[in-house]
């Protein structure tokens, strides 16, 4: 695309040097990628700012380059003259990326019925449940999320649940491409506050619920309130909202949206009413009621949190036109999500590795496995919680972990830059009971949590679910709860 065809679409405060002949065939928010063709935005982070590198950028494209900036005063206009580099001055370099990049890729959102899903818990598994209905359906379904991203059956690796904004939209883009007429997506809090959304056309969202969650970023639940609630506000009359009528949050998030609203839940105002909702290790069973007809449902996915995010899966199926038996063979053929309380274990021990990273999760997951064992089985925990992140949650997850536990093995999570031991002393202060131990290596304490447990425990392995990697000092190393709990629970067995 010429430089001057885009910048004819979106709004920009000054443009120094000559855009006529600039073609654009890349975009990029690292300056050691801005090569030729390229377009650099210089994003102010929260751990560096990107016009600290606009000089690199420049001497990384020479006169092929553009810079998009803020700061009007980071680089002389002479030295951009001088090396035939166009320099863009806008407002926000954040919503001007979005902004840019939604017109480079040729507005994709628009060209598929894109579902957001935001909510504390559950946004991974009902993105799942989604995508599967819609296959089921025979319609090619993309994927944004946590554990991956997906075109179809092809998997693309991610690191965050949002892409930036540039990538999102060359992935949506890619996905047009590929045949594909639906993408669900997971939006986090992060994405919408920051801008990673601005200028995407959802055609329906879901709300799963909200607890307190990322308060070393947002300071206030509040502010993560209106961060979340950002999404149902960009949804437009002719798309409709799947939400969670259990929360007592959940009519306030979609109050001000412009769309059809429709809600779920076990409480009897739901439009669809869940009912008789009974689970054990081997999946769940429950019924919804949908304008006047009970229909059994049915998935291999264990937990009551499980009915409710399918029950959000069916009503965005149903609301695009999918018949309700298409959509529950869809949620009854959805197959295990990675790191969604899996089980592991072929005899009577089992493990269950599980995302809950948060006091709610890791209550709510607890709650689950009490139900199933019903007191019959004793049930060990091992947990640590993550280093750069929310501090105030530490004490709490102890407490939890503790009173619902017959045992706690504190471990570590993802350290990232801070001392693993700190983080464990803050864990400790909620543990009243003299009924945990300490291994900070988190294999030595899973493997004492099976060999040390009776026969017939369960396990919980909790706080980082899929994830297949530690990160401690900045570094990340191979490590799955999953294949380390298979290893030894294997031994165990043997």
């Amino acid at each position: 695309m010429k430089l001057n065809e885009l910048l004819n679409k979106v709004k920009v405060v000054q443009v120094v040097g000559n855009a006529e002949l600039k073609e654009i065939l890349n975009i990029t928010i690292d300056s050691r990628t801005a090569g030729k063709n390229s377009i650099f935005f210089a994003i102010e982070g929260f751990k560096t700012d990107g016009h600290k590198f606009v000089q690199d950028a420049i001497n990384q494209g020479a006169d092929a380059v553009v810079v998009v900036v803020q700061n009007v005063n980071i680089v002389p206009d002479q030295i951009f003259v001088h090396a035939g580099c166009v320099k863009i001055v806008v407002e926000d370099t954040r919503k001007s990326l979005a902004e840019f990049s939604n017109i480079f890729y040729g507005e994709p959102s628009k060209k598929l019925k894109l579902i957001g899903i935001t909510g504390t818990k559950g946004k991974s598994t009902t993105a799942f449940y989604v995508k599967n209905i819609f296959e089921n359906a025979g319609y090619k379904c993309g994927l944004i999320g946590t554990i991956a991203n997906y075109i179809g059956d092809k998997e693309i690796k991610t690191t965050l649940t949002t892409p930036q904004s540039h990538e999102l939209n060359e992935l949506l883009n890619e996905m047009v491409k590929e045949g594909c007429t639906h993408c669900v997506m997971e939006v986090s809090s992060h994405a919408l506050r920051l801008n990673r959304v601005d200028y995407i056309s959802f055609a329906s969202a879901i709300f799963t619920n909200i607890t307190s969650d990322h308060m070393d970023f947002h300071k206030t639940f509040e502010h993560y309130f209106a961060s979340k609630k950002i999404l149902f506000d960009m949804v437009g009359e002719s798309g409709t909202i799947s939400y969670n009528s259990d929360d007592e949050n959940g009519s306030a998030i979609v109050k001000h949206s412009a769309a059809r609203k429709i809600s779920y839940g076990l409480n009897k105002e739901a439009s669809v009413k869940i009912n008789k909702v009974e689970f054990d290790l081997e999946g769940t069973k429950f019924e919804l009621k949908w304008q006047g007809t009970n229909y059994k449902a049915e998935t291999s996915l264990v937990g009551h949190f499980n009915a409710l995010n399918a029950a959000s899966a069916f009503v965005a199926a149903v609301a695009e036109g999918i018949s309700p038996e298409n959509a529950l063979e869809g949620i009854k053929t959805t197959p295990q999500v990675p790191g969604r309380f899996e089980v592991v274990g072929k005899k009577n021990k089992k493990v269950i590795v599980d995302y809950s990273h948060t006091s709610d999760s890791l209550k709510q997951v607890l709650i689950a496995i009490h139900h199933i064992v019903k007191k019959e089985r004793k049930i060990y925990t091992v947990f640590g919680c993550g280093g750069d992140r929310d501090r105030t949650k530490r004490p709490i997850m102890g407490e939890i972990a503790s009173s619902m536990s017959e045992w706690v093995y504190v471990t570590s999570d993802n350290p990232r830059t801070e001392d693993p031991f700190l983080i464990i002393d803050e864990i400790l202060k909620g543990i009243k009971a003299n009924n945990y131990r300490l291994h900070e290596n988190r294999d030595e304490a899973i493997r004492a949590a099976i060999f040390e447990s009776e026969d017939d425990a369960v396990i919980l392995i909790a706080g980082k679910g899929h994830e297949n990697y530690q990160e401690i000092n900045g570094v990340r190393k191979h490590f799955s709860d999953k294949e380390t709990a298979e290893k030894y629970i294997g031994k165990w067995e043997n």
